[in-house]
């Protein structure tokens, strides 16, 4: 049976090239490279090499690059550390955040009493940059964590990164920013930008599982979230996951250089299948701000009321479409998005998220889209003569 895949929002196929980079580490690099034997100093030289490619893709110097296990990983260590080492009092963050974030701030609100402010956000889930300012404003001298994510995962609705980091930059407020669905879909440089924590994880570039990393701005030094030994430059105890950091660079090394062909054929995608969409289905709608600031690789799709919504998720699977109902971490479960529910969003609509990468085509679009005509067309009813 012919499969589509649409979750690239969720996590993205390894690229050929990523897999070949990483094979060598594997088979022939086995040395630890906290070691000073050879074996270790070679690996050693490609855990370094790889921190530069980071590092010159987002415009930062090499030693502020520290590799963690991942985007979730990368989200505790900004919001926590900052609070711990840096004296945060209080974070002001959005209903939208992914739940790395989101239940990082809510557990530092429960138990070490650290003021949370939530900036509500609108229909198309923006949040308004005036009351951000007012937000700062009313801080009353306490010192404070902006964390917002770049790109919602769910509805693709961004901030104005530069915009937020002006005014952080004004208010003497810190500013995270969890990058992991726009690091190597949009061109991001700390050297312009002043951003004090950036989070960024490889799966959702081409890369493989379990690996990713944080900037830690020089003038925002904090300590370690894991203790251990002197890896990362003594900010990270474990030994490293070298094959996966290799690959990682490599695919943020792919992302870069063919960024714009990459962007351009997404986007074509994505609006084909809007269009297609639209021609096909009567009221159908779409959340976040799609002719806006938008996360080109997400189209999340709100059926109207009917019948078939409650199992239109797993209608699509059997079909051969793999999508989803809204975050990974979440959607398994079938829940209600606290993303939709922030944008205010009708729950008798059904919210389907497809989520786009440079392997996907036209046809699978339109593979998707009959699909869809099969599965919510309604059942003629025989009359008896």
């Amino acid at each position: 049976m012919q499969r589509v895949y649409f979750d690239n929002a969720a996590t993205t196929p390894i690229s050929d090239a990523v897999i070949e980079a990483m094979v060598p580490v594997l088979k022939q690099h086995y040395g630890n490279p906290s070691s000073i034997h050879a074996e270790g100093r070679s690996v050693r030289t490609l855990l370094e090499s790889a921190r530069r490619v980071v590092a010159q893709q987002i415009g930062a110097s090499t030693a502020d690059v520290f590799f963690t296990s991942g985007g979730t990983e990368s989200n505790n260590m900004a919001i926590k550390c900052a609070v711990r080492d840096l004296g945060v009092q209080r974070i002001i963050s959005s209903p939208m955040e992914h739940h790395c974030g989101l239940h990082t701030i809510e557990s530092l609100e429960k138990y070490q009493g650290v003021e949370v402010v939530l900036l509500p956000v609108d229909a198309l889930g923006r949040i308004n940059l005036n009351e951000l300012e007012q937000a700062l404003q009313a801080g009353q001298g306490k010192k404070t964590l902006v964390s917002l994510m770049h790109a919602n995962n769910e509805i693709g609705t961004m901030i104005d990164l530069e915009a937020v980091s002006a005014l952080c930059s004004q208010y003497n407020a810190l500013f995270h920013t969890d990058t992991v669905q726009t690091i190597g879909h949009f061109p991001i440089n700390v050297n312009q930008t002043k951003i004090n924590f950036l989070s960024g994880a490889a799966h959702k570039f081409h890369g493989p599982k379990g690996v990713g990393f944080i900037y830690i701005n020089p003038d925002s030094p904090i300590k370690p979230l894991i203790d251990g030994g002197a890896q990362e430059r003594n900010m990270r105890g474990g030994t490293e996951n070298v094959y996966g950091i290799v690959g990682l660079a490599k695919a943020l090394e792919l992302a870069s250089n063919e960024l714009e062909a990459r962007s351009n054929h997404i986007l074509d995608l994505r609006d084909y299948m809007r269009a297609q969409l639209q021609t096909q289905f009567p009221d159908i709608q779409f959340n976040g701000d799609l002719d806006g600031l938008c996360l080109y690789t997400v189209l999340s799709v709100s059926f109207p009321p009917g019948p078939k919504n409650e199992l239109l998720l797993l209608s699509l699977d059997i079909a051969g479409i793999s999508a989803s109902g809204g975050s990974a971490c979440s959607s398994g479960a079938e829940k209600g998005s606290h993303v939709l529910e922030a944008i205010g969003a009708d729950p008798a609509r059904k919210s389907i998220r497809f989520s786009f990468s440079h392997y996907n085509t036209r046809e699978e679009v339109d593979f998707v889209v009959k699909q869809l005509e099969q599965i919510l067309a309604p059942k003629k009813v025989s009359v008896p003569a």
